[in-house]
């Protein structure tokens, strides 16, 4: 098995370097070990110092988010042909040295994606600020409740990823990808397992995705809600289409208790219109909760027919570096 450990990047020349030695390229059951840098438009030495340390560069030019720089990593992992791939921070935080322990889980079979938990183990709990772990907690919290499965640490950014895993995403997150991943991969029941790590908080290292909590939020929610809109658009819509109707039901009630007791829809009529504007407009989700349903047919022949795309294409990257890296015979002929 091909791994390629994967690290993003954006003005980590200090750093990056160190990463990259460190790396392990002795893993059991991993023939290869590729390093592979996405450069996500640094204006530091982060491009120049990663080739000097050996790995192999992949620029964006300009800065494009981590999620975008994660849809590049995997487009080179398909490419490639790659059975295993993991990415992991160059800040240091976590330790090289525990990529064996995420990749074992998948050579061994037991896992097609294996996240880092920093919270799973309460004997590795990371000194951080309060608010963050909290913000951490609340969104593993919401991300289970829509997959209806138990995760820990859905904002970790150190991860392996099985070759099925690899050609199962289909992520559309620029600002990042960490949450949606999860639920893509939950949706598809792909097998997903989190492995406890010990991580290292840097009191002056400010983070570059989540250095603003509220627009943290803001943005990776809008990202978790449109992906559960798209794989559950019936139920999706059909939620919000009950509370408006709920909401019209009380409204409307008001009108008819009023005229039960005094005969007369005077007085409180405006509950009338409310409630029939807020029925209507229920109707109108309901409608397009069904639409939505039926599309959703679409989508996933659509995510299939690019999953038979993608095997298709590595099957016959595989096929040509088998050809390349076999023995060539050559056959001498006698004249008569």
């Amino acid at each position: 098995m091909r791994l390629l450990v994967v690290i993003p990047c954006l003005n980590e020349a200090a750093t990056v370097a160190s990463v990259i030695k460190d790396i392990p390229r002795a893993i059991a059951g991993i023939e290869a070990v590729t390093v592979a840098v996405v450069d996500d438009g640094s204006t530091d030495a982060t491009a120049a110092v990663s080739r000097d340390a050996g790995a192999v560069v992949l620029s964006h030019g300009e800065n494009r988010g981590v999620g975008a720089a994660f849809q590049t990593a995997l487009s080179f992992a398909i490419d490639g042909g790659f059975d295993v791939m993991c990415n992991i921070d160059a800040d240091r935080q976590f330790d090289p040295n525990d990529i064996p322990r995420l990749v074992k889980s998948i050579v061994d079979g037991e896992a097609d994606f294996v996240s880092a938990s920093r919270f799973v183990d309460a004997s590795f709990m990371p000194d951080m600020p309060k608010v963050k772990h909290w913000g951490n907690l609340r969104m593993s919290s919401l991300v289970s409740g829509l997959a209806g499965k138990r995760f820990h640490d859905v904002s970790c950014g150190f991860r392996a990823y099985s070759r099925e895993a690899l050609l199962q995403l289909n992520l559309h997150g620029r600002f990042t990808y960490t949450q949606e991943t999860f639920l893509d991969l939950a949706f598809k029941g792909l097998r997903i397992k989190e492995i406890p790590v010990k991580v290292v908080y840097f009191a002056e290292r400010k983070s570059r995705v989540a250095g603003n909590l509220f627009k943290y939020a803001q943005r990776t929610s809008s990202i978790i809600f449109r992906l559960y809109r798209d794989y559950h658009p019936l139920r999706f819509f059909w939620s919000i289409a009950g509370a408006l109707l709920f909401v019209g039901v009380c409204f409307g009630s008001i009108l008819l208790t009023h005229y039960v007791l005094t005969g007369k829809f005077t007085g409180q009529i405006w509950s009338g219109f409310v409630g029939g504007f807020f029925v209507v407009l229920g109707i109108a989700f309901g409608i397009v909760g069904v639409v939505a349903d039926m599309l959703d047919r679409i989508r996933v022949n659509q995510e299939r027919i690019l999953y038979l795309l993608k095997k298709s294409s590595q099957t016959s990257t595989s096929e040509a570096l088998s050809l390349a890296q076999a023995p060539t015979t050559q056959k001498t002929t006698t004249a008569a």
